[in-house]
């Protein structure tokens, strides 16, 4: 038996396998640069071994992209020889799938050198490789994520576009908006029942669910982790059992940052804040009407990095379409309080529970690399000390449109920033930079020479 470098033991293995005699079979989920699960299902008697040694898994399947396809220029594939890595269990994280037939499980993965060393083109190192540099300087990163989706149709519309999912109830359909509607919520209550209990299954803390801000579109909150790792497993957790479950009452969970053209899309917000050895949370301002340096800083930070991060908050072309003006994604690096038009919010509230909602980050983001890329505008701004400017008070939209700040505005444009990023280089690692901006600029390509049906509506027969 070799020691896990996860810090996993194989006493939980063996706790869980007496405590859930009748699950059969695991699903082993590592998770990508795109935040997309690959690995491999086993079956029950493999697991003990997979907690005493790891388990095989190529190097390459860290350098897919969106398809599953290889992408070279990350180095991963055949300059390595596609060799085998070995991959350990994440402590904590493995769990009952709620539902299953025959029951199954699953836990989440990350990969190591064959000497035990992480293989830092790993998104998950990325982001502990930041908590242990604030765990150096004696705080603790907390935080956690909301999980906006669209739950919809299995089918599309006679003009083939997506549309809002009935109610499994009783199969009432909707159009409307229905921000807030508790009673649009009873539609989906057996649905939202099951995702409850498969993430008191999975010791996940989802909370509220509202209806937000578009035709089925709906979102989850998480409650707040003292270790922000915890918070990224939770949300990839979460993910993975709202759309398994939406699948089994016969509708889509959908995570597009931007699925319907005319409607509002779903973002992935980060909660954070910084506590230090005995538990306080050091952004808390100590005399009222005075923000505290440190929470400042770290706003500073965030601004002042955030246009060569845009490519890990706003990965994909379809990101891109969700930054539209007054549409609640947040389109200039501004900060206010209790302000849902700036891209960095302080939440009302009490003052020892105060935090940062980080607000550009699609759904369709990977959380690890957010969480790494926002450590790492926070480390930034508080070494050096950086002034946020001005808090930004009524419509933050407005700064924005008269040209006050400079962002991308495309995804290729994003895509060369970050390729340039020393910050961004630094924050993720070297590897885990290459290999995520290769992918990238690679699925540019992919969509950059597709000839899509806009393309024949625009130009068939008009040119």
């Amino acid at each position: 038996m070799t020691t896990s470098p996860s810090g996993s033991s194989v006493d939980e293995a063996r706790a869980f396998l007496d405590a859930h005699p009748q699950i059969e079979a695991f699903d082993i989920v590592l998770t990508d640069a795109n935040g997309i699960g690959r690995g491999k299902i086993i079956r029950r008697h493999e697991l003990l071994a997979l907690y005493e040694s790891g388990r095989h898994l190529p190097i390459s399947i860290l350098g897919l992209d969106i398809v599953g396809e290889d992408v070279h220029e990350t180095g991963l594939i055949w300059d390595s020889g596609d060799g085998d890595l070995r991959a350990w269990p994440l402590p904590g994280t493995l769990v009952p799938l709620h539902g299953t037939n025959p029951p199954r499980g699953q836990v989440l993965m990350s990969m190591y050198l064959l000497d035990g060393t992480p293989m830092t083109s790993d998104p998950r190192h990325a982001l502990k490789r930041q908590v242990d540099a604030f765990s150096a300087r004696g705080l603790r990163p907390a935080g956690a994520f909301e999980l906006e989706f669209f739950l919809l149709a299995s089918e599309r519309n006679a003009d083939g576009r997506v549309q809002p999912a009935r109610a499994v109830l009783d199969g009432r359909a909707s159009g409307k908006t229905e921000v807030y509607s508790v009673d649009h919520l009873h539609g989906m209550e057996p649905l939202f029942s099951d995702i409850y209990k498969a993430a008191e299954a999975q010791g996940i803390p989802a909370e509220t669910v509202i209806s937000e801000y578009a035709p089925g579109q709906y979102e989850l909150t998480l409650n707040y982790r003292q270790d922000i790792l915890r918070a990224a497993d939770d949300l990839l957790m979460l993910k993975r059992l709202v759309r398994m479950q939406a699948r089994r009452h016969g509708v889509t969970a959908c995570f597009m940052a931007k699925p319907i053209e005319l409607y509002a899309g779903s973002g992935m917000h980060l909660h954070v804040s910084m506590q230090d050895a005995s538990g306080t949370n050091v952004f808390t301002e100590e005399r009222d009407g005075e923000w505290n340096p440190l929470l400042l800083h770290a706003l500073g930070g965030l601004a002042d990095t955030m246009a060569e991060s845009m490519l890990v908050f706003a990965p994909h072309a379809n990101s891109w379409r969700r930054f539209v003006s007054q549409s609640y994604a947040p389109i200039a690096p501004t900060w206010g309080v209790n302000n849902r038009s700036v891209a960095l919010r302080v939440p009302a509230g009490s003052k020892s529970a105060r935090r940062i909602e980080h607000r550009p980050s699609g759904v369709d983001a990977n959380p690890y690399l957010v969480a790494a890329t926002v450590l790492a505008g926070i480390a930034r701004g508080v070494d050096e000390k950086i002034d946020p400017g001005p808090e930004t008070t009524g419509n933050g939209y407005e700064c924005a449109r008269v040209g006050e700040v400079e962002m991308p505005t495309d995804w290729l444009s994003a895509i060369k920033a970050a390729e340039r990023s020393s910050f961004l280089r630094e924050a993720l690692g070297e590897d885990m930079h290459r290999t995520f901006t290769a992918i990238k600029r690679a699925e540019y390509l992919r969509v950059a020479r597709t000839v899509s049906e806009l393309d024949y509506h625009l130009y068939l027969h008009e040119v």
